[in-house]
């Protein structure tokens, strides 16, 4: 009789045990885990005005809500040129900064370095590619409604006066536009705001997308 009330005994706490490992696998349990996205970081900057997202990956930053900001779609985005005041001596163009304005109802993230082509009028298969040599690092810089990137470029100056020459011995080259582009984010055919893209080479070097306007 005794030897049944041990089995007996020894059977409840087996199968008690067994519940209790069967527990703390299920997929509530607070050990296992939570949703990433809550524990993502947020954004600080006001919403009013473009800021660095921080290192958050090429989606962008994450907003107060946890959910991730997209890269900016190419038909989110204004884009449009003007002459730099700091730029190399010399007639032509030397440098130019391009700027990128939100005209999407959402929030969005540009990052990298550009490509650059050379554009005639006539049709994109003729436009011209230009050898880019980035410069500087490349962070996500986030975008509210209206918020607005810069990028510059600084190419091999025109010198002399009227049609010019190059330093090199090649002849300069004038584009009416040129077409920019960026990962993710499209290529946007943007003209000066007075003149037209004079350079020497088919060479330059570009910043990446920053928060901040470069002189």
């Amino acid at each position: 009789m005794q030897k049944n009330s041990i089995r007996r005994g020894a059977l409840a706490v087996a199968a008690v045990a067994a519940a209790l490992v069967m527990t703390g696998c299920q997929p509530g349990d607070a050990e296992s885990g939570s949703d990433v996205s809550s524990q993502a970081p947020t954004a600080t900057n006001s919403p009013n005005s473009p800021v660095s997202s921080g290192s958050t990956g090429t989606t962008g930053s994450t907003g107060s809500t946890g959910t991730a900001v997209k890269t900016c779609a190419p038909d989110s985005l204004k884009a449009s040129a003007y002459q730099a005041a700091d730029r190399p001596q010399g007639t032509g163009t030397g440098a130019a900064i391009v700027q990128f304005t939100n005209a999407g109802g959402k929030s969005c993230v540009l990052q990298g370095h550009p490509t650059v082509a050379g554009a005639a009028n006539g049709s994109p298969e003729l436009n011209v590619p230009l050898k880019v040599t980035p410069t500087g690092s490349a962070s996500p810089v986030k975008l509210a409604p209206g918020g607005q990137a810069w990028l510059k470029l600084t190419f091999v100056q025109v010198q002399g006066e009227g049609d010019g020459y190059c330093k090199s011995g090649e002849a300069p080259v004038i584009y009416p536009t040129m077409v920019i582009g960026l990962p993710g984010s499209g290529a946007h055919q943007v003209a000066l705001d007075d003149g037209e893209f004079a350079e020497c080479d088919g060479t330059l070097t570009a910043t990446a997308v920053m928060a901040t306007k470069p002189s």
